[in-house]
């Protein structure tokens, strides 16, 4: 059997066939296989017909199209399915090939796989893959990491198939696609990615619950205010959407969106965002804000209990709606930053705790298409990278400073009038506090440290000594001189 194929893409739901699909719209020769062979002729007979994707019926087959170093995508569900076929594929495979994950897969899985397959003598890439259905058959945001050497073999295929963006200034056409680092860094940065998907998400709810029944919007209208938001600083892909799903009518011509039942769902890449980043000791508060909505909205029967116990009172906000969508827009835009900043302060110190060199401003421009949380607001973050690569925190930059200290009265006007009139608002109002911390000089943390000596012996520092000299107090008299044997912030 003649290798004529550039690469192999092993599962075919959605995100696989558009992928092929995507791989073969730019001449490349792309080999179908699932675990299911029928599903191989399906694809090829329907979506594939036409085409010059080659269908696979075996693993030995599959591997017999591909030339040489081979290069197989595993599209196919996180966990055990991936750990069963990289098993198969080293049986199949050679040294010096390409295993490639493209699934969302926990980063410590693969940082683990990298160095199985390496010590295997294959090479491995664990890829983020953001965009939807839509972004891998059109182009997607693309995170690939793992084995350095596997980059240069994968990298015509992968800046092929991203999305796109030009750069404002020299016109050049840049892929939303480039290497990220060793080991898990590329499914690291996309966990990142959707967590900070997790926060837009909630924040652009809370906006939408402020609109509705703290100043009586309706649908069309909601969807109106959205569309103008979409015009300015506020313009990314969530906000375009939400103001189509306002717009949307269900068969009776009411509002679609007020028939469905308000419980969220999610897949865990939020939820392993906050685990990283209570391991690394990072706050992203308003990430871990949005994770805990959505379980919230679950828990729809207490809801509906606490609700009648619990009588709501008036939500409505006093005053012109006009000046309230104005400050509401500001508001957004500044706990949007937070929500940045936190989840950049959580991959530098990922890349500083696992040894990875992580180019921020390219991350940035990684997302500014093909991903979910695709905006104009990230342009803003790659030129913050390049005015200082070194940035360690993004409102410590000129523009993102001077955007936040601009929003600041109309941020805490929202936050505290919906506290008032009982709308919730966790992501907003976290934002604020985060904020707060973080430009206050001295925290009540000293007196949190005197606890912890008081109860356990856990030890403090002193103002008046150098940083790193730790003390402990008798402070009953009878708790002795013996310090705890370590001290954790």
């Amino acid at each position: 059997m003649e290798p004529r194929a550039d690469i192999a893409v092993i599962g075919l739901a959605v995100m696989g066939q558009n992928l092929i699909l995507n791989m073969n719209d730019h001449g490349f020769t792309v080999v179908a296989y699932n675990r299911t062979v029928s599903k191989v002729d399906e694809f090829l007979a329907n979506e594939a017909k036409g085409t010059n994707i080659l269908g696979a019926h075996s693993l030995q087959e599959m591997a017999a199209l591909l030339k040489k170093p081979r290069r197989v995508m595993l599209m196919v569900k996180a966990g055990a399915p991936v750990d069963e076929f990289i098993e198969q594929l080293l049986g199949v495979l050679e040294p010096g090939d390409i295993i490639i994950d493209g699934g969302n897969s926990l980063f410590e899985d693969t940082i683990r796989r990298a160095k199985y397959v390496e010590s295997k003598g294959l090479l491995y890439i664990g890829t983020g893959v953001s965009g939807g259905e839509e972004g891998a058959r059109h182009g997607p945001s693309i995170m690939p990491g793992g084995s350095p050497a596997a980059w240069p073999h994968v990298k015509p295929i992968f800046q092929a198939i991203a999305a796109k963006v030009t750069d404002p200034k020299t016109g050049a056409v840049e892929p939303c696609c480039d290497w990220v680092g060793e080991g898990g860094a590329g499914h690291y940065v996309k966990m990142v990615h959707n967590g900070i998907e997790y926060g837009d998400m909630q924040l652009i709810g809370e906006a939408y619950h402020i609109l509705k029944d703290g100043l009586g919007l309706s649908a069309d209208e909601m969807s109106a205010v959205f569309g103008e938001w979409n015009q300015g600083e506020l313009q990314s892909y969530l906000i375009e959407i939400t103001r189509d799903i306002l717009a949307f009518k269900d068969a009776d011509g009411q509002p679609l969106v007020d028939k469905i039942l308000d419980t969220a769902g999610q897949k865990g890449t939020g939820k392993w965002t906050v685990i990283s980043s209570a391991e690394l000791g990072i706050p992203i508060t308003l990430i871990a804000e949005a994770v805990y909505a959505r379980c919230v909205s679950a828990m729809k029967e207490q809801r509906l209990e606490a609700a009648r116990v619990f009588k709501p009172s008036n939500p409505r906000f006093p005053g012109d709606r006009q000046a309230w969508i104005r400050d509401l827009r500001r508001a957004l835009y500044a706990a949007k930053i937070i929500s940045y900043a936190q989840g950049y302060l959580l991959m530098r110190a990922a890349a500083q705790h696992y040894g990875w060199n992580l180019n921020y401003g390219g991350i940035a421009l990684m997302w500014r298409g093909g991903c979910i949380i695709r905006s104009v607001f990230l342009g803003e973050i790659k030129k913050a990278f390049d005015r200082n690569p070194n940035l360690e925190n993004l409102l410590l930059d000129p523009f993102f400073r001077k955007a936040v200290r601009s929003a600041q009265r109309p941020w805490r006007k929202v936050v505290s009038t919906a506290l008032r009139k009982g709308i919730p608002v966790p992501a907003f109002s976290t934002a604020l506090a985060f904020f707060d911390g973080l430009r206050t000089e001295r925290l009540p943390a000293n007196l949190l440290q005197a606890q912890r000596d008081y109860f356990g012996a856990h030890t403090y520092e002193r103002v008046d000594a150098p940083r790193g000299q730790f003390f402990h107090t008798n402070w009953t008299g009878s708790g002795g001189r013996v310090a705890s044997g370590s001290y954790t912030v």
